[in-house]
């Protein structure tokens, strides 16, 4: 791969006018310890997976709220864990612990810190996304701004400060959530397809 194909970087102008890319594949929303374990199940036969979380936005500085939503997604299938309703269950753990599973996604370092206020593991096979594409000379950080440069589509984000917490998620919220764990998982393919270059594992 020519590591120079990518723009260093793409203004706030350039990225709105881009179109917008939504997840079009299977959408599966886990709010029930048995749902959660039969999605672990399926799961855990994926080698790479797409990862992001939610939190309910807090608006009160030094007061955060917690994790309310984990999303594990396959180029086809995205699993939103409502962990506000389940907690976390030691099934999805156990994925967010196995080295032969990677997991995808930006910021990872600050979502593994609040999940395990939940439930402490020990993380492994995370690579941040942010790490990853400074090899191939990208210097935006930010989903965003990655996704414009890299699939050359924009992700709305208009559902970012919604209520994650709400009894039922909108369909605008699934579909945002889902997008957001799917197109990290895109990025990393496309910048592997013809890379053998290294990867950044979290440990």
């Amino acid at each position: 791969m020519n590591y120079n194909m990518f723009i260093p970087s793409i203004s706030k102008e350039e990225l709105l006018k881009l179109p917008t890319l939504q997840f079009n594949g299977t959408i599966h929303l886990i709010d029930d310890v048995e749902a959660a374990n039969k999605a672990c199940t399926n799961l855990c036969n994926e080698k790479i997976l797409g990862f992001d979380t939610e939190t309910k936005p807090s608006f009160k500085k030094g007061f955060p709220n917690q994790v309310s939503l984990l999303q594990l997604s396959t180029p086809s299938v995205a699993y939103l864990f409502r962990l506000n309703k389940i907690g976390l269950p030691f099934q999805l753990a156990e994925i967010l612990t196995n080295p032969g599973i990677r997991k995808i996604g930006i910021a990872i370092r600050d979502d593994i810190r609040f999940l395990n206020q939940l439930f402490h593991f020990h993380a492994d096979g995370f690579i941040e996304l942010q790490d990853f594409v400074k090899q191939f000379g990208i210097e935006n950080a930010g989903l965003s701004r990655i996704t414009g440069i890299v699939l050359n589509y924009r992700i709305s984000k208009s559902q970012q400060l919604s209520n994650w917490e709400n009894e039922q998620l909108t369909e605008a919220q699934q579909m945002y959530a889902a997008t957001d764990a799917w197109a990290a998982l895109e990025i990393y393919n496309v910048l592997c397809l013809d890379n053998k270059g290294s990867n950044e594992v979290i440990e």
